[in-house]
């Protein structure tokens, strides 16, 4: 199956994220962002297609609304798209919504880091809507490539990042759906089949 990248569909999990270093607008400066500066640490990489659209500053408010919770659990959030710095920042100077970010917003003008987690979209130049948990190794554990109508919420995202941690720290247990922090998970073994 082929998607609209012109590539050949297939995960990325469990794929090391490349070594890219990137411009990004962050706390009112231009700074140089490395992909591997986030080694030892957890990571939600968040591509979105423009600035100064329209679901697009949805998203990004709802995700900085929960930044705190993501560094709480030592995560660290990066937003991405093929806008410039530039556009990030006048993004971030007129929008009531953007104004509240507090995370690193990448720009990946020439696409390189978009074809690298294969969410870019060669026709129009742009990214599709992805959503990566990436653990401190630098390996894909989670992830969700959605039509650029429709929006995702960091809510998920957080509780995708907390069981990407659980499963993480507690070998053989797994998250069955829904799963929160402090809920019953599951061992998988013969004693469960036919009984869930």
């Amino acid at each position: 199956m082929e998607n609209q990248t012109g590539h050949q569909c297939s995960s990325v999990i469990g794929k090391e994220i490349p070594s890219f270093t990137l411009e990004a607008y962050h706390n009112d400066k231009i700074v140089e962002i490395k992909l591997d500066q986030y080694r030892d640490k957890w990571l939600a990489c968040i591509f979105y297609p423009a600035d100064f659209t329209f679901i697009c500053p949805t998203e990004l408010e709802d995700a900085a609304e929960l930044y705190p919770e993501f560094q709480k659990l030592g995560a660290e959030i990066l937003s991405i798209s093929t806008d410039t710095v530039y556009v990030h920042k006048a993004w971030h100077d007129h929008s009531e919504a953007i104004g509240k970010i507090a995370f690193p917003m990448l720009a990946d003008p020439t696409g390189k880091l978009c074809r690298a987690f294969g969410t870019y979209l060669e026709k129009k130049g742009e990214s599709l809507r992805g959503s990566f948990i990436i653990d401190p190794d630098g390996v894909i554990k989670a992830y969700e490539i959605h039509d650029n109508d429709i929006g995702r919420s960091a809510a998920e995202l957080l509780r995708k990042l907390q069981a990407a941690q659980f499963v993480r720290t507690n070998p053989g247990e797994v998250c069955p759906a829904k799963w929160r922090p402090g809920e019953k998970t599951l061992k998988p073994g013969l004693n469960l089949v036919g009984k869930i």
